[in-house]
């Protein structure tokens, strides 16, 4: 039995996606940091776990289930932010929606799969611009160069991702409306 790599993620609309991974790339091409534009621009809901593919259905059958009884919500994007020495990311505002949608959906796939998958920092939302391959000598200019960054917007979450690793990077495997 194969296990394949996923992750679940929401997903911001395509301009927003185009704004993020233009930081990426600012951070690949200025400070060596490309690993973050293996995936797209996301906010981690629960972070990558192994999944036997013999099971794909009943994972997707438990989103969907989960997507129908949630309700939309609104995202606010609010500059940058930083854990040193080696992560810059797209501040997220403090979200109770998005805390308790997090906790809901946690709860739900441990409840219907057993799917337990707490991870060591908690919940911390965020999207990553520059993380894995940053190198601690580089961070101190790239968090300068971030840190002065204007960057503010909102959107409504309207569904949210389930998302596999192929090998080489992340794709989007099946998105699941609110």
């Amino acid at each position: 039995m194969l296990s394949e790599l996923y992750f679940i993620a929401i997903i911001p609309p395509a301009e927003l996606q185009a704004e993020v991974t233009a930081f990426k790339q600012y951070a690949a091409q200025h400070f060596g940091s490309s690993h973050a534009l293996k995936s797209p621009p996301h906010i981690t809901l629960i972070p990558p776990f192994r999944w036997p593919d013999d099971r794909l259905a009943q994972l997707n059958y438990a989103l969907a289930n989960h997507s129908i009884q949630a309700e939309r919500f609104s995202i606010d994007l609010q500059h940058f932010s930083s854990f040193p020495p080696s992560v810059i990311y797209v501040n997220i505002s403090p979200n109770e929606h998005l805390n308790s949608f997090q906790n809901q959906l946690k709860k739900h796939l441990a409840t219907t799969l057993g799917l337990q998958n707490e991870s060591t920092f908690g919940f911390h939302p965020h999207m990553t611009v520059a993380f894995k391959d940053l190198k601690e000598s580089h961070f101190p200019d790239a968090w300068a160069y971030f840190s002065r960054q204007q960057y503010q917007r909102s959107f409504q979450v309207s569904s949210y991702t389930l998302l596999s690793h192929t090998g080489q990077f992340w794709q989007i495997d099946q998105s699941f409306d609110l």
